[in-house]
């Protein structure tokens, strides 16, 4: 092995970033797969890129330069071509003058730089950075400058426009910083002299530097051809979608388009795949409400409803539960609108209300295909819900969405929608509940000092041993203290008590204290829980407090109130 990199190890060591029993494997990793050492690194996982890079720009003196943080200009590839980039492990990050500073893996490979010189024509001031941040930018850089990103449609020829306009290459750029980012929208807006251009990121919206204003309508009609649109139409809504590659993984996206005062802005949802979908146990429920939901979805036959908000992460739920019972000896169908997710052996159906193919008339044809299990995408009305509840009582399995504040709201939405106290108590087998809070940064995690008055309102009696952690902000995190989303969930089980409650037509408040009775913990309650734990913050328990209508005490008695 080199001396540079016994070197590193050994800053590595010293700093704590690399215990003695890793050092041996890391080494052990690179002679066995005879790797460079930076190769190594990245394959094996053993230690951070990012540590790595810190300790060799101790060792070789050179600044350090961490590369989330620039807004690197993607056309300085065009300065050199790829194949060199690679090769050297390099990549100029901006030229001032006669001096281009360039991001590099080995800023002590003198022949490297001297042949960037001679590319690049200018005097060279190397940094060092994450050899895997470096080499997705050299990646991204090419891939998005040269080349539109491989779509997945009928009309291949017809989408492949000129990879050298810079339309092109800003709808790349967008799509691909998305997916980098594990982005689940994108937003297009054009205001009265701004594009404005942002992600939303578990949860959040967050501003990114976009492409011009002039540049919005060519924006927008690119978007049009990815996804099969009319691109002369631009005074009416307009929906569609289209599939691209990112790393070699097919990412699919939902677009809709809807002109406003300022033109037609552009919403682009990037869809989960079926790679995405763990199991049950993986979606951090509680262990009593995890393991009291994988019953019900293994009943043969009842209804299981998933209630909440848009974007409370009902849908990875659903299939989660069938990805748990996916299996030849069972027909499994879905009605959706639309279809999210992708799973094999799955017949996944698309609603369409302008053909006539509504949900209730595709589950009506739908029970005559010999199904198992039936997923239905949400029940809205009256006729919906009959079918799916007289569905339940007939032998099928039946999952469904419905948008209620909390668990026990789906009582009386189901009577709303006027389906009989009977049916409900005999085909009902438990409605779960959900909102996704932000996970505390683990990269940034400090201790949390929240005042009294706030543990208070969370039923949290305030006595000087709880101990809560929060995100003080780093590049990991893009600076918000937060990386990535948790569940907090609360299960209704259709117990004994709770369907005789139902049958006798109690009302939300009696089932409400039945089920408390009964050992049901709340959501708020999970969520307090997971703040103790140190997965989130008492800060993000306070913001879900005031999506629910339940007051907690800390005496342990809640008051419910039923939203209007």
């Amino acid at each position: 092995m080199l001396d540079t990199a016994e070197f590193i190890i050994q800053v590595l060591i010293e700093g704590e970033k690399l215990t003695q029993e890793n050092a041996a494997k890391l080494r052990s990793y690179i002679i066995e797969r005879e790797v460079s050492f930076d190769e190594g690194v990245i394959r094996s996982n053993i230690v951070s890129p990012f540590d790595v890079a810190v300790a060799k720009a101790t060792i070789c003196e050179y600044p350090f330069v961490d590369l989330q943080k620039f807004d690197i200009d993607i056309r300085q590839s065009r300065c050199m071509r790829k194949s060199m980039s690679e090769r050297l492990r390099a990549f100029p990050i901006f030229t001032i003058g006669e001096i281009a500073t360039v991001a590099m893996e080995d800023p002590l490979d003198l022949q490297a730089i001297d042949e960037l010189r001679q590319t690049l024509k200018k005097q060279i001031d190397p940094v060092v950075c994450d050899a895997q941040q470096l080499r997705l930018l050299i990646t991204r850089a090419y891939t998005l400058d040269t080349g539109a990103p491989e779509v997945e449609n009928e009309d291949a020829e017809q989408e492949q426009e000129n990879s050298s306009e810079p339309v092109v290459a800003a709808v790349n750029q967008i799509l691909f910083s998305a997916a980098e980012q594990n982005v689940s929208d994108i937003h297009i807006n054009p205001d009265d002299k701004r594009l404005l251009l942002r992600f939303r990121v578990d949860g959040v919206l967050q501003t990114q530097r976009g492409p011009d204003i002039s540049m919005h309508e060519g924006l927008v009609q690119r978007l049009k051809v990815m996804a099969h649109l009319d691109v002369t139409q631009t005074r009416r809504p307009q929906d569609g979608k289209f599939r691209f590659k990112h790393n070699g993984v097919p990412v699919d996206v939902r677009l809709s388009i809807i002109p406003t005062i300022h033109g037609e802005n552009a919403v682009l949802r990037l869809l989960s795949n079926a790679s995405a979908i763990g199991q049950i146990k993986d979606l951090g429920m509680p262990l009593d409400v995890s393991e009291a939901f994988t019953q019900m979805v293994n009943k043969p036959h009842g209804i299981v409803l998933v209630t909440g908000p848009t974007g409370s992460g009902k849908t990875t739920t659903l299939y989660t539960a069938l990805n748990e019972i996916n299996t030849l000896e069972r027909n499994i169908m879905t009605i959706e609108d639309p279809v999210e997710i992708r799973l094999p052996m799955v017949r996944q159906v698309q609603a369409n209300a302008e053909i006539g193919m509504t949900f209730a008339s595709a589950l009506r044809s739908m029970l005559r295909q010999d199904p198992d299990v039936i997923l239905l995408g949400e029940i809205r009305d009256e006729e919906t819900a009959k079918i799916a509840v007289q569905s339940a009582l007939t032998g099928h399995l039946v999952f469904s969405t419905l948008h209620t504040n909390d668990a026990i709201g789906a009582i009386p939405r189901l009577r709303e929608f006027g389906v009989p106290a009977f049916a409900v108590t005999n085909a009902l087998l438990g409605v779960l509940a959900q909102r996704l809070v932000r996970r505390v940064c683990p990269d940034c995690v400090a201790q949390d000092h929240p005042e009294p008055s706030e543990l208070r309102e969370l039923g949290i009696e305030p006595n000087g041993n709880e101990k809560f952690l929060k995100g003080t902000g780093c590049s990991k995190c893009m600076n918000l203290g937060y990386k990535g989303r948790v569940g907090v969930y609360e299960l209704l089980c259709a117990t004994g008590g709770v369907r005789e409650l139902i049958e006798q037509g109690a009302n939300a408040t009696e089932i409400f204290a039945c089920a408390r009775g009964e050992g049901m913990r709340l959501m708020l309650e999970d969520g307090v829980e997971k703040a103790r734990m140190g997965i989130t913050s008492i800060e993000e328990v306070r913001k879900l407090h005031a999506t629910v209508d339940v007051v907690l005490a800390s005496d342990d008695e809640s008051e419910y109130r039923l939203s209007a």
